[in-house]
C-alpha cells in the first residue's frame, strides 16, 4: 500500500539520523561552548545559573510570601515551594529555549542550507540536544537538592522516563518551526511572546489544582503540564507518575515528533530558495 510504504521511508529516513551523530556531537558542543564564549566562568554558568535561581526562589518564597499558596494549599517551607516551582522549569525552560531559537535555525545556518551533501534535518536535533544538556543541569541541582531536604526516594529513578515524551515532543515542535520560520519569518518574533504567556498557563509557579477550570481541562492533554506534575510526584513526593496519561503523553510525543519530521523533509528541498 502506498501509504505504509511512505510510512516506512519516513521511519528509514528518521533512523538514518544516527549515522550523523558524530556531527551532531560537534555541532551541540559548538552551540553549547559558544553560548559562553567571552565570560570568565564559562560552561560553569550552567551549573551556577541553576543554583542562583533555586536560592533565589528559596528566599522570595520562604521570607517575602511565608512559604503559603494562598487558599489552594497548605503550609510549605520555603524550600519545598522553590522545589515545587524549580521543578515546573526544569521541564519548562527546556522546552522554550528551543520554540524560541527553532524559527530562525534555518535563516542563521544559510552557509549550510546551500550545502546540498550537508543534513540540515539534523539542525533543529542540535538545538534540542543543546537544550537538554542545560536542562539536565536543572534536572541534576533538582535532584541533588530533594535529597539534600529528604525528599529523596527510588522514584527518582524514574526521572528520565517521566521526562521522555515532553523531549520527544520538543523534537518534533522543533523541527516542524525550523521549516515553518523559513516561510513565515514573523514566528522568529512570536514565539518569545508565546513561551512566556505559555510559562503562566502551564503549572510552572502554581499547583495544577489551583488553575480555572478551563485551563485545567486544557493541562489535562498538555504534555508539558503533564510532565511537571510527574516529576512533581517522583522526586518531591516518592510517588510514581501517572502511568495513564504518561502513555498517551509517549503516543502523543512520538507522534509529534514523526510528523514534525516528515513536514520538515517534505519542505526542505525548497530551503534554498526562500532563504
Amino acid at each position: 500500500m502506498p501509504s505504509l510504504s511512505i510510512a516506512t521511508n519516513r521511519f528509514r529516513s528518521l533512523a538514518h539520523l544516527a549515522t550523523h551523530r558524530y556531527l551532531v556531537g560537534q555541532l551541540v558542543r559548538r552551540e553549547v561552548l559558544v553560548k559562553y564564549r567571552g565570560s570568565l566562568l564559562g560552561v560553569g554558568w550552567s551549573f551556577l545559573y541553576p543554583l542562583l535561581l533555586l536560592l533565589a526562589f528559596t528566599l522570595v518564597f520562604g521570607g517575602v510570601f511565608g512559604g503559603r499558596w494562598g487558599n489552594t494549599e497548605s503550609t510549605r517551607s520555603g524550600v519545598e515551594m522553590a522545589l515545587f516551582i524549580y521543578c515546573g522549569l526544569t521541564v519548562f525552560t527546556p522546552f522554550a529555549e528551543v520554540i524560541t531559537s527553532s524559527p530562525r535555525l534555518l535563516s542563521a545556518n544559510q552557509n549550510f542550507i546551500k550545502k546540498v551533501i550537508f543534513p540540515v534535518e539534523i539542525l533543529p536535533l542540535v538545538a534540542v540536544l543543546a537544550a537538554l544538556i542545560h536542562g539536565t543541569t536543572h534536572l541534576l541541582l533538582l535532584t541533588l537538592a530533594a535529597l539534600l531536604v529528604g525528599n529523596g526516594s527510588v522514584t527518582m529513578l524514574l526521572t528520565p522516563l517521566v521526562m521522555l515524551p515532553v523531549w520527544l515532543f520538543t523534537l518534533g515542535v522543533a523541527w516542524f518551526l525550523a521549516a515553518a520560520g523559513a516561510y513565515v519569518r514573523d514566528l522568529a518574533h512570536g514565539m518569545p511572546v508565546l513561551a512566556q504567556f505559555l510559562m503562566f498557563m502551564l503549572p510552572v509557579f502554581y499547583p495544577a489544582t489551583a488553575a480555572p477550570g478551563v485551563l485545567r481541562v486544557l493541562n489535562t492533554v498538555n504534555p508539558l503540564a503533564l510532565t511537571i506534575d510527574d516529576l512533581r510526584l517522583t522526586l518531591l513526593q516518592g510517588k510514581p507518575p501517572a502511568w495513564g496519561p504518561w502513555w498517551a503523553m509517549l503516543l502523543l510525543g512520538g507522534i509529534t515528533l514523526i510528523s514534525g519530521y516528515a513536514f520538515f523533509m517534505r519542505c526542505r528541498e525548497e530551503f534554498a530558495d526562500v532563504i
